[in-house]
């Protein structure tokens, strides 16, 4: 059991030291080959972050294990929103933009619905994993016009994937690269630290399927139990880090933000490109309750926000509803 949770321990410090090590050395290579700010936080900052996450989900799906593999996406969305908003929220209110919740908020909502009507029916299938991926290029796209209208930013706020690159780079001001290098080493620091990254992805992610695996026989639980609270809270660490930071610099739109643009990226980007690559049906236990916590996670955030802040005593209902709904978990085994 001891063995397990260490190799549960290992595999979660791989995933997000190795994502740091990937975000940071592709950002310092964007930056040489002159990228602009812009793209950088949308696309490397923003997938960078989500590759512990894509890792897990793929390496679950191959080695047979859907309940991980959904359970992951599922489990994060469900986590990002009751869990980190509403630890956020009792750290400091969380102000919302109308606009900006009307826009990501019901893209959020939207897309979660997709996947419901994906578990229902076809499952991760490589025509559905197919269909994600282009959500998400074409949510990207109209991202990056959007970013770059600053008359819209003005008016509507920035996009929900504008702030989830913006937190990262708010906590990590030394995420990009040290000015004054010149040469060859100003190249091969970055790719070195970019590949070894990756590496530990890749390995992280394997161990901590494995361990999760062994954990549910262990204990008794089934593999989605696993995969919707162990996996999916340790994957989002990097979440939880980056939205409590944002509240307590009173930061809050960035914050929320930073919650909305995961949740799409979860489902769009890690479920897509994990249909692609290892098509998977989902377990007929996440079909109840599970798929229906996430969507009500997602209206209940779209209604507290509506009056444009979620207040500290709804970030502790946001707490209270996660709490019990992982003792539910437990008690269904």
């Amino acid at each position: 059991m001891l063995t397990t949770l260490a190799l549960l321990a290992a595999g979660l410090v791989l995933l997000v030291v190795g994502g740091e090590f990937l975000v940071r050395g592709s950002v310092q290579i964007a930056e040489r080959l002159g990228v602009s700010p812009l793209l950088i936080g949308l696309i490397l900052v923003g997938f960078g972050t989500s590759m512990p996450e894509l890792v897990t989900s793929v390496e679950a799906s191959l080695l047979g294990a859907p309940g991980i593999a959904l359970g992951n996406i599922v489990g994060s969305n469900i986590a990002n929103i009751l869990l980190i908003v509403g630890a956020s929220a009792l750290v400091f209110p969380l102000a919302v933009s109308d606009s900006a919740l009307k826009r990501d908020g019901r893209v959020m909502i939207g897309v979660s619905l997709l996947l419901v009507l994906a578990g229902f029916t076809l499952g991760l299938t490589r025509p559905v994993g197919l269909a994600f991926v282009a959500g998400l290029i074409a949510y990207m796209v109209f991202a990056y016009r959007q970013e770059r209208n600053s008359a819209v930013v003005a008016v509507e706020g920035h996009t929900a994937a504008f702030d989830r690159g913006e937190a990262v780079e708010r906590v990590d001001t030394t995420l990009h690269g040290v000015r004054g290098r010149t040469g060859l080493i100003a190249w091969l620091l970055p790719a070195a630290l970019a590949i070894a990254g990756l590496a530990m992805i890749i390995s992280g992610g394997r161990l901590l399927v494995e361990a999760a695996i062994a954990l549910a026989r262990l204990v008794g639980l089934s593999e989605s139990v696993i995969g919707l609270t162990i996996v999916a809270v340790g994957t989002s660490m990097p979440e939880f880090v980056t939205s409590l930071v944002a509240a307590v610099r009173r930061q809050a739109e960035i914050a929320v933000g930073n919650v909305l643009g995961s949740n799409i990226y979860n489902i769009l980007g890690i479920g897509g490109v994990t249909g692609l690559i290892a098509p998977t049906p989902f377990p007929p236990d996440m079909l109840g309750l599970d798929l229906g916590m996430m969507v009500g996670a997602a209206l209940l955030l779209y209604l507290f926000a509506a009056n444009g802040r979620v207040s500290r005593l709804e970030g502790l209902l946001l707490l209270a509803v996660y709490a019990s709904y992982v003792g539910w978990l437990i008690l269904r085994g």
